[in-house]
């Protein structure tokens, strides 16, 4: 198979930054991606409905304005955040989710939560409103092994959470183990989890490679080849509670490459393409449909996109710039280190 017709695709779990940042990455994932779930955790975070419509009005001044694209708007969890107000949101259609960062556990989660009794309240107007609560799925506990977290923050804290609101939607985002797997598969089907291009493709092995290599650095960190292969399965499987968020994460070079590098891999322009190739390697190309455009839209209530977006397989390499510039703003691109023959052509 040389070509290939998709709805188009939906991105799950996005970050775009604001300002010029937001500008630059912007144009990458409105050319691929009909919608996207955008990634509240700027400084100070989108904490507020008036937050959410604050930044949901820059991202869409900061559009092409022929450019069909939608952005749906999370709110940052704190143990502080007003039920009420999130209620008002969802209302108001202008809230999709809600996003738990555990303190401390990724880039500005400082304002995220310690004390997860604290957030009762809003979970409940979340299961009763049928509202996903998208779950950052580590602990932060300094005597926890960084390659552990993920499988901590299951047993510690997801599945009481689970067990105390059952039928509350929950999507453990970016899973990086076997063990958040079988938890999506051993639970009802208001269980999901969303898994990057990135993880699909690195392990850990990747970050030290002939030396500390920033660029592959993220949070979940990537894992062991093991689970990078139960990844890659579960992706191509067709369950459609596994579905994309690419948790792109743009940063720019010279804060990745520096004495404290911030952990994030932006994707966004290569995502489709890899994922083509990962899925032909895996001979579930009539899987890709599933994965990127329609089990996400499924799970959060929403009808596939009405366009399409078509895929070919070139014979000769497609080469992909290293990075996008704009002024003093350089982002490195993801490069998965194998050849890239699979381009977005319409």
């Amino acid at each position: 198979m040389r070509k290939i017709k998709i709805h188009k695709p939906d991105d799950w779990h996005l970050h775009l930054r604001d300002g010029d940042l937001l500008k630059l990455v912007l144009p990458h994932t409105v050319k691929d991606f009909g919608r996207a779930l955008i990634m509240p955790n700027l400084v100070p975070p989108v904490i507020t409905t008036s937050d959410a419509e604050s930044y949901r009005r820059e991202i869409m001044d900061a559009l092409d304005k022929d450019i069909d694209f939608q952005p749906f708007m999370t709110l940052y969890l704190t143990e502080d955040t007003d039920p009420r107000d999130v209620e008002d949101g969802i209302a108001k259609g202008v809230v999709k989710a809600v996003k738990l960062y555990p303190a401390g556990a990724t880039t500005n989660s400082s304002s995220g939560v310690r004390d997860f009794s604290k957030i009762n309240e809003t979970l409940a107007i979340l299961s009763t409103n049928n509202v996903p609560l998208c779950v950052h799925g580590e602990v932060v506990d300094g005597h926890v092994d960084i390659f552990d977290r993920e499988t901590e923050f299951i047993q510690r804290v997801l599945i009481p959470i689970h067990k105390d609101f059952p039928e509350l939607k929950i999507v453990l985002e970016h899973i990086t183990t076997q063990d958040a797997i079988d938890f999506v598969l051993n639970t009802p089907d208001n269980i999901a989890a969303t898994i990057t291009v990135h993880h699909l493709v690195i392990n850990r092995n990747h970050l030290f490679k002939s030396g500390i290599r920033p660029h592959y650095f993220c949070l979940p960190i990537a894992k062991r080849e093991v689970h990078r292969q139960s990844l890659v399965k579960a992706a191509t499987s067709g369950n459609a509670n596994f579905f994309l968020g690419t948790d792109s994460a743009p940063h720019t070079i010279g804060t990745k490459e520096s004495a404290c590098g911030c952990a994030g891999i932006f994707t966004a322009p290569v995502a489709m393409a890899i994922l083509a190739h990962v899925f032909e390697n895996e001979d579930a190309l009539d899987k890709l449909e599933g994965f990127t455009s329609l089990s996400g839209a499924e799970f959060y209530g929403v009808a596939p996109n009405q366009s399409f977006l078509t895929l070919r397989k070139e014979k000769a390499p497609i080469k992909f710039p290293a990075s996008i510039a704009e002024n003093e703003l350089e982002v490195s691109i993801f490069d998965p280190e194998f050849d890239l023959n699979w381009k977005v052509i319409d």
